[in-house]
């Protein structure tokens, strides 16, 4: 059942991009420079891009600043999800999801499983929802930065994709899946209708 109507309309996104690196500036940004024409190549604005160190209280003090804004609806961080010592962008990010969106770390690693095999299960790419921003961290490499995008985030962030996708719950309004819905009252004289269960 498909809970997305078929002449459903995209609707763009405003998204920012936050690059965690101590060593890289824009000239070598290639991860950034990477979401970032995907991002406009989707349709969507690229409202903002910053580039910030390794650093727990960096990130989330910019992160923290994007999500109160109107005009941005998704932040995208790549960098720092890795193991050592100075990957700190889910330690960063966790604390600050209202929700965490647990299937998004679970399907990137079986996709960059193909690629770089049981290595897959170093990166700790995190995503969740900060009020009504959707926030996504990904690996620093042009490759898994792709790989986020093209095998996940394109078609969750498009108002289009069916069954359901992310956009209703950034975009007030945007049309909401149904199995998200609160039934509406029953009429006088019919039986009381139940929401659909995702």
């Amino acid at each position: 059942m498909a809970h997305v109507h078929a002449n459903t309309p995209f609707a763009p996104l405003g998204i920012a991009v936050l690059t965690v690196s101590d060593t890289r500036g824009f000239d070598e940004d290639g991860s950034g420079d990477l979401l970032s024409e995907r991002v406009t190549e989707a349709g969507h604005a690229l409202v903002e891009r910053r580039i910030v160190p390794d650093d727990i209280y960096r990130i989330r003090a910019v992160v923290s600043k994007w999500v109160v804004r109107d005009d941005i609806q998704v932040v995208l961080v790549t960098g720092g999800t890795g193991f050592t010592p100075r990957d700190r962008t889910p330690e960063a990010l966790s604390p600050l999801f209202d929700k965490a969106i647990d299937g998004y770390g679970e399907l990137f690693r079986q996709l960059s499983l193909a690629s770089i095999g049981t290595s897959t299960i170093q990166s700790r790419a995190v995503g969740g929802l900060i009020d009504r921003t959707l926030v996504f961290a990904m690996p620093g490499s042009p490759k898994a930065c792709a790989t986020a995008w093209d095998g996940i985030l394109v078609e969750q962030l498009d108002a289009r994709t069916r069954p359901c996708n992310f956009v209703a719950m950034v975009l007030p309004q945007a049309e909401r899946c149904a199995s998200r819905q609160a039934p509406r009252p029953a009429a006088e004289g019919e039986a009381p209708r139940q929401a659909v269960e995702s």
